[in-house]
């Protein structure tokens, strides 16, 4: 029975991985205004019905690969020891992210996000599913942090860290010609948090 769910769950997966790349390749060729998801199911040899069982739009099967490494960036974090200093523990997991997901990414690869960046749609998906992950991480550093106001700074940990992460992303494919983890790590570096200073006391006046 284990088995069989496996090779079910296998086959979605491949069904799912053939419409985002299908997805991403007629939206650089076309344009993503004048892709439709119908254009989108017949290049994956699926049906309309398929495609929409899967994704909820073309939107969200071009972010699907995204989407993928997302998750995969929370449960590297979360596979960190808890008492870990989380900046550090938040940077590894963000370089081992950059070398399993992005280190062998091809030419076409690059080529593709660089045509799509920017577009209006693509923008306000990336922003939700970023939004959506931050909150699970948010979660996650409030039980990394400690003081009674650790809820409202593991919030800003987590905005601090996707941005930085989105940033360093985006200059790569803009500027392909060193690895990203060089770039990712000066981002990371630029980033971290310091230890305010304490206010001087006022003076009398």
């Amino acid at each position: 029975m284990a088995e069989t769910t496996g090779l079910r769950e296998r086959k979605k997966e491949a069904t799912r991985l053939a419409l985002h790349e299908a997805a991403l390749r007629l939206a650089t060729e076309q344009g993503l205004d004048r892709v439709t998801v119908e254009a989108i199911a017949d290049a994956a040899n699926v049906s309309r019905r398929t495609f929409s069982n899967y994704f909820s739009g073309k939107e969200e099967a071009i972010f699907h690969g995204d989407a993928v490494r997302l998750r995969r960036l929370l449960e590297l974090i979360r596979r960190q020891p808890a008492d870990g200093p989380p900046w550090a523990v938040l940077s590894g997991a963000a370089e081992r992210l950059a070398v399993e997901a992005y280190g062998n990414a091809p030419p076409s690869w690059l080529l593709h996000r660089r045509q799509l960046r920017g577009h209006p749609g693509l923008v306000a998906h990336q922003i939700a599913a970023y939004t959506a992950i931050e909150r699970e991480l948010a979660d996650d550093l409030t039980h990394r942090l400690t003081g009674s106001d650790r809820a409202l700074r593991s919030r800003v940990l987590a905005a601090i860290y996707l941005a930085t992460l989105r940033v360093a992303i985006q200059h790569w494919i803009e500027h392909p010609e060193g690895p990203l983890l060089d770039i990712l790590r000066t981002a990371l570096a630029e980033a971290a948090p310091t230890q305010a200073e304490p206010h001087p006391p006022a003076r009398a006046g």
